[in-house]
């Protein structure tokens, strides 16, 4: 009997200017605090301390861009602490927060677009979240938001998006006409004004390791922004700001309620593509899933230390009757919310059925490897297949990247 194979292989990273963040040592991938990864459709971003990488693998167009910021403060030891990607329409762009709070976004050829302080404090993560253009949507909706210890700040992707098409137009523009690039350059530094973002303080309420934007709340709250928050004793805090798109920088937040379970410490935290679901891994080897509009905790996973948690779609129970025809392209009716569990303690990554569904696959992983989720999800647009949420997984020692295959068959 064939064996079963779980993955598919997409190729392959592996080159020499990966030995300057450890690669070739036994378990560089995950076992460094200070290595951070973002994926990208065909391209890994890896950054350690100073540098950022930008890896096009074998298979794809295998280019490679090193990226150095050069303005990093060495008297506040300033370094990279953060890292995600932002992409908007046509626009691509890498996004990098650092340890004494700016944002700094640069284009794949390496540029400097954009620095602004959102915070004097080290930028845990970066996050991005939007829904694409499907079926069911006539337009793309994307934003930024931006974790810190006590802080959260967001950022409308609309706002990113102007900036940065100005950017580009001004950029191209200097090309076609050499004469002014002289000039430009000189006011290089103050060329666009900076971002609109709002800042909520949270400290009062917990210390956060780490948090997200979950959205507007259900009736008959509709006017109220809804944040989770994660706390230093698995506190989930909800906090509450009056919507709508304000212009002022500081707003005040208000605590809705409070789980807590002492002594275990929250540890990361995981949102569904809706919002309306979220996964918290704590410091004694639970998971928990949380109903973040019914404000209760729906299912409990136990003896997973280390875990790496994404949520995934799967085809699961499809009609296959209806899906025999060659042509036939699955929609999004088709799939099934699941969640991807890697338990690098036990060597292996799991796939749970939401919400309260069955395990439906277990995956041997090799040691030192990574699983890995695109921010935004490709080639999804009104013209094309509904685009599922998928999990890539990357083996640190030999390179390989794989997609997690997303049929039981």
């Amino acid at each position: 009997m064939a064996r079963r194979t779980y993955t598919t292989e997409l190729g392959c990273i592996a080159c020499e200017e990966l030995d300057d963040f450890g690669a070739g040592n036994e378990g560089w991938l995950v076992d460094n605090p200070n290595l951070l990864c973002a994926l990208d459709s065909h391209s890994l971003a890896l950054a350690n301390r100073s540098v950022i990488l930008v890896l096009g693998w074998v298979g794809s167009d295998g280019y490679q861009v090193k990226i150095k910021p050069s303005d990093l403060s060495p008297i506040e030891a300033e370094y990279i602490s953060a890292l995600e990607w932002l992409v908007l329409d046509e626009i691509k762009v890498i996004l990098a927060g650092t340890s004494c709070g700016y944002l700094l976004i640069y284009s794949l050829s390496g540029d400097l677009i954009l620095k602004q302080m959102i915070h004097p404090a080290r930028i845990l993560k970066i996050r991005v979240r939007g829904l694409k253009r499907d079926l069911s949507y006539g337009s793309s909706y994307e934003e930024v938001s931006i974790v810190m210890p006590g802080v959260i700040a967001r950022i409308e992707g609309s706002d990113i998006q102007n900036t940065l098409r100005k950017w580009f137009q001004e950029s191209n523009a200097r090309i076609w006409d050499p004469k002014s690039s002289s000039r430009d350059m000189e006011d290089s530094g103050n060329s666009f004004e900076t971002l609109a973002y709002q800042v909520w303080n949270v400290s009062k309420y917990s210390a956060c390791a780490d948090a997200a934007i979950t959205g507007v709340m259900p009736p008959p709250l509709m006017e109220l922004q809804l944040f989770l928050l994660l706390g230093s004793q698995v506190n989930v805090i909800f906090v509450q700001s009056l919507s709508g798109r304000m212009l002022l920088f500081r707003h005040s937040a208000s605590l809705l309620t409070c789980l807590k379970d002492h002594p275990r410490k929250g540890e990361k935290l995981t949102l569904s593509p809706s919002g309306t679901l979220a996964v918290i891994t704590d410091s004694l080897g639970r998971i928990l899933l949380l109903d973040t509009q019914a404000l209760v905790v729906v299912r409990l996973w136990k003896g997973y230390r280390d875990a790496n948690c994404l949520f995934m779609e799967m085809l699961v129970n499809r009609d296959t009757a209806s899906s025999s025809s060659i042509d036939y392209e699955p929609e999004k009716n088709d799939y099934c919310l699941c969640l991807a569990i890697h338990a690098p303690k036990k060597g292996i990554a799991e796939i749970w059925q939401m919400r309260t569904g069955r395990r439906l696959r277990t995956i041997r992983c090799a040691k030192g490897s990574k699983l890995l989720q695109p921010s935004s999800r490709f080639g999804s647009s009104m013209a094309s297949p509904y685009v599922p949420l998928e999990v890539f997984l990357l083996n640190g020692d030999s390179g390989e990247i794989s997609i997690l295959n997303r049929t039981l068959s």
